[in-house]
């Protein structure tokens, strides 16, 4: 069960990820529609929770709340159903990377622009840092779309960088400034 909010959408909300939460994101990481395009590894349980324990990480389980649900940890008869999963990976040492998924069955709703929203506030307002960035694979047209409607530029390409799906593909770099920034309002 999702943990504790760490901040809330007009549509999503950002929680703590819990030991609970596993069975939901190891079946996520096993899905292909998922898998494929991040370019992630099948982990077993053991390697899903050594991952999730990883301090150069925050990650932040999105899910969709519905009226019943509260700030602190949901209990069983809270309405809360997680969606996604935004992380920040290498905060504490460099620029911030975001890494972002949500279930296929709500790709399209305008979830994953608001989390991500979210998450770049929280960068900002957290970290003292002059920009955060992604990575994309070049066929991630969506993530690529998501990215630029944020705000982000394109930086660079990594050429032939991950092997996925049967074939070495391109990562596309992007970048996002403090500068080119504001905070955004709730969808």
């Amino acid at each position: 069960m999702p943990g504790a909010r760490i901040s809330r959408g007009t549509r999503v909300t950002l929680r703590t990820v819990e030991d609970d939460d596993l069975p939901f994101l190891q079946r996520a990481y096993a899905n292909p529609e998922l898998r494929y395009p991040l370019g992630a590894p099948l982990l077993n349980q053991e390697e899903l929770e050594e991952w999730l324990t990883d301090e150069n990480a925050d990650r932040f389980l999105v899910c969709l709340d519905g009226d019943r649900a509260g700030p602190g940890r949901p209990d069983d008869a809270d309405d809360v159903h997680p969606i996604g999963l935004v992380t920040i990976e290498d905060a504490d040492w460099r620029r911030p990377e975001l890494v972002y998924w949500l279930v296929p069955e709500v790709h399209g709703d305008g979830y994953g622009r608001e989390a991500v929203s979210l998450v770049i506030d929280y960068i900002f307002g957290t970290y003292e840092t002059p920009a955060a960035g992604a990575t994309v694979y070049e066929f991630n047209d969506a993530s690529r779309g998501l990215l630029e409607s944020l705000g982000f530029d394109e930086e660079g390409r990594i050429r032939k960088d991950r092997f996925v799906d049967g074939e070495c593909v391109d990562s596309i770099v992007y970048g996002l400034l403090r500068e080119n920034w504001t905070v955004r309002p709730r969808e």
